[in-house]
């Protein structure tokens, strides 16, 4: 049938419409378009206070602030290249089994594009084939032990710093560079990957900095004991020059406080790889004189940068004054470089909202800004971060009413990483080859 031309005049009018209403809907779909983030963190438990709060605080203060394009340059873009960014919040506690059903749920279920965070070793040596299996994003915040990407390659999972190699290397040569007494050394360290990890690390490291150097005590209570009596009388039994201990959260601030009293730290000096969460908690009940790390330039020991000024005062504006912790620092650079990461494979693939492949692609090998310093993804093929590292020592200050750090000593990630194609045990059994330290 044909039908008059002011009939076809009409179509063509009405058919021009349609498409204009669907150019109009896909650009506005466009705008409207989100990107889903997962982040994992201990919400609840032992570890809440000192690892879980931080990681929802810098979390919830990032994801506003690149939402509002509030965040300083280079993260001063709206969103993910104006894209929304929305997040769910995931408990860690509950084990390695249940991590991984739960990483299953959030790419299913909730349709997650990417997962960041994770602190139990454990459950990132767990998680991470499960990712790489079903071809997702994991960008692992946290994790201290090397094993992730020196017994596996990956091409979806990422970790965005340094591993537990750094913490351990960094305060061997620190006691050396201050010609702190080691030649008995007294060990506590929880019974499970993290803790092994960082003993072994800690012990390699000693060997070949104080050689003939001796271990008293070797403990190694489990995970979340939270009851350290006779560990403590172990320790005062044994006499040493330091006490050693990889413990942390809750099972750190139960052994100080119960072995404080008896005290132990007056006698022998403790040496702590992760100590600045327990800061604010136990303000003038943490001990003076602790030699201590951040895992990173962090909270007490971070360089003075326009970054970091910007994050600390955000924090607090929003969450109350007190010392901003590692927790708070590793989530904040794991968003950026993520952010990053996002923007610069949607410039590459014009515009579009791109896929778990083109971010690892843009993340792979990137380098970025922190609060905590210079970021670079240059070991294990480009998915292990490397960054500078500090030490010093703790002294509560009455007037500030706060803990705070003294004698100071930042390390170039290049002095306590090994380098690249080489693992880190083999690294400091063959005497940190190719370091180079100020």
């Amino acid at each position: 049938m044909r039908f008059p031309s002011f009939c076809h005049k009409v179509l063509s009018r009405a058919a021009l419409a349609a498409i204009g209403l669907a150019l109009t809907s896909a650009s506005h779909a466009q705008e409207q378009q989100t990107f889903k983030i997962g982040v994992i963190g201990f919400f609840s438990g032992p570890a809440a206070e000192s690892y879980g709060v931080p990681t929802s605080n810098a979390t919830k203060m990032l994801v506003e602030a690149f939402n509002n394009g509030s965040a300083p340059a280079p993260y001063a873009t709206k969103g993910f290249g104006g894209m929304k960014i929305e997040y769910v919040l995931l408990d860690e506690n509950g084990g390695a089994t249940k991590q991984v059903q739960e990483l299953r749920n959030l790419y299913q279920r909730e349709g997650v594009d990417a997962i960041v965070g994770y602190n139990g070793s454990g459950d990132c040596l767990a998680v991470a084939p499960v990712a790489e299996e079903m071809k997702k994003l994991l960008v692992m915040a946290d994790c201290g032990t090397p094993r992730i990407f020196e017994e596996a390659n990956y091409k979806y999972v990422f970790r965005t710093s340094a591993h537990g190699i750094a913490d351990n290397v960094a305060l061997a040569r620190y006691l050396k560079s201050r010609n702190i007494k080691a030649d008995r050394i007294n060990l506590i360290n929880p019974d499970y990957s993290y803790g092994q990890d960082a003993r072994a690390d800690f012990l390699a490291s000693m060997t070949k900095l104080y050689p003939g150097h001796k271990v008293q005590a070797d403990l190694l209570p489990k995970f979340n004991a939270g009851q350290y009596g006779s560990e403590i009388s172990t320790l005062a039994l044994e006499s040493a020059d330091i006490v050693y201990s990889s413990l942390w959260g809750g099972d750190l601030q139960a052994f100080l406080l119960q072995a404080s009293p008896r005290g132990l730290f007056k006698k022998t000096p403790l040496v702590l790889p992760a100590a600045d969460h327990a800061f604010n908690s136990m303000g003038a009940k943490f001990p003076n004189g602790v030699i201590f790390g951040a895992r990173g330039s962090y909270g007490l020991l971070a360089q003075p940068s326009p970054l970091n000024d910007w994050f600390v005062k955000t924090y607090e504006a929003t969450f109350g004054k007190g010392v901003v912790s590692q927790g708070s620092y590793r989530t904040a650079q794991a968003l950026m470089g993520l952010k990053q990461a996002v923007e610069k494979a949607m410039t590459k693939n014009g515009g579009k909202k791109p896929q778990p492949e083109e971010v690892a692609d843009a993340l792979r090998g990137s380098e970025w800004d922190s609060p905590g310093g210079k970021i670079r993804m240059t070991l294990a093929d480009g998915h292990q971060a490397v960054q500078s590292m500090a030490i010093g020592r703790t002294r509560y200050d009455a007037t500030k009413k706060s803990v705070v750090a003294e004698d100071i000593q930042q390390f170039a990630p290049e002095c306590v990483m090994p380098p690249a194609g080489m693992k880190s045990q083999d690294w400091i059994k063959a005497g940190f080859p190719g370091a180079r330290c100020n």
